[in-house]
């Protein structure tokens, strides 16, 4: 399909959500009488997106049988509802995604090989998240943004200490480890800074992080004084590197009495 698609439906599949028996009529929808507890005909998510888009979540762990129907959709854009004959016509761009290795499950035989040439049109790759740990201060602002308003809370970010342990943790489950981690955080924290106390205990124990000491003022003043040298002093670009607000960020440059180096400059 060409032209913007901005304004035009997207529809939502998530492959590994939904079972191999309800799977065929969500995507391709059914007739009365289809099966048991069909009572009425039914649209599937194809008719749904038609003129749009739909995306096809974790790709890899569709059945071959629904590969196979999924294939035809996409080379002839055709496909029949379950219990009937007659021919639906679909006009849909379709997205997929996953963290699998898609060209090992062909290997394997799991993945159609004709499906997966299909689908790799255009391909992105998405770097893992320890490979763009940049990337870990906007989505930890993002979250707070959602949590907060699913919670109803007003949570500024997370300690400097835990920002620190995100920045060096490997995260093999990638943002939506991260996700899950803040929201057990915001389910606990009733303070407005998440600490190590309410982050889930295997992270703790994967991360090999330990709790900072309320004594060790050293350390602190350290990574504070650490991250203005490095944003230049800029003390938003310092706050948000420590994950703490400016507030917070200027009460520790009291307390510790950090003043900036003047530069040497030669004449």
């Amino acid at each position: 399909m060409a032209g913007d698609l901005s304004d035009k439906p997207l529809v939502k599949v998530n492959c590994s959500a939904l079972p191999e028996s309800l799977l065929e009529s969500e995507l391709f929808g059914h007739v009365k009488g289809a099966f048991t507890g069909a009572i009425k005909d039914s649209e599937g998510r194809f008719q749904k997106a038609n003129g749009g888009t739909i995306f096809f979540d974790e790709i890899g762990d569709l059945s071959p049988m629904v590969q196979l129907k999924l294939l035809r959709v996409l080379e002839e854009r055709e496909f029949e509802r379950v219990g009937s004959s007659a021919t639906v016509k679909a006009n849909v761009r379709v997205i997929a995604a996953t963290n699998k290795n898609l060209l090992e499950q062909v290997s394997q035989g799991t993945l159609r090989e004709d499906l997966y040439y299909r689908l790799k049109v255009v391909e992105i790759k998405l770097p893992p998240l320890r490979a763009r740990t940049e990337d870990i201060p906007l989505l930890v602002d993002h979250f707070c943004e959602r949590f907060n308003a699913k919670f109803k809370k007003n949570i500024k970010s997370v300690s400097s200490d835990v920002f620190q342990a995100f920045l060096k943790y490997s995260w093999p489950g990638n943002v939506r480890e991260l996700e899950h981690t803040m929201e057990h955080a915001f389910v606990l924290c009733n303070k407005s800074v998440i600490t190590y106390d309410d982050l889930p205990t295997d992270f703790m124990k994967l991360a090999g992080v330990r709790r900072s000491r309320p004594e060790a003022q050293s350390d602190d003043a350290g990574a504070v004084l650490a991250a203005l040298n490095n944003t230049d002093w800029n003390k938003a670009k310092a706050a948000r590197l420590l994950g703490i607000d400016r507030v917070t960020l200027y009460r520790k440059i009291k307390r510790y009495g950090l003043v900036r180096e003047p530069l040497d400059v030669k004449l």
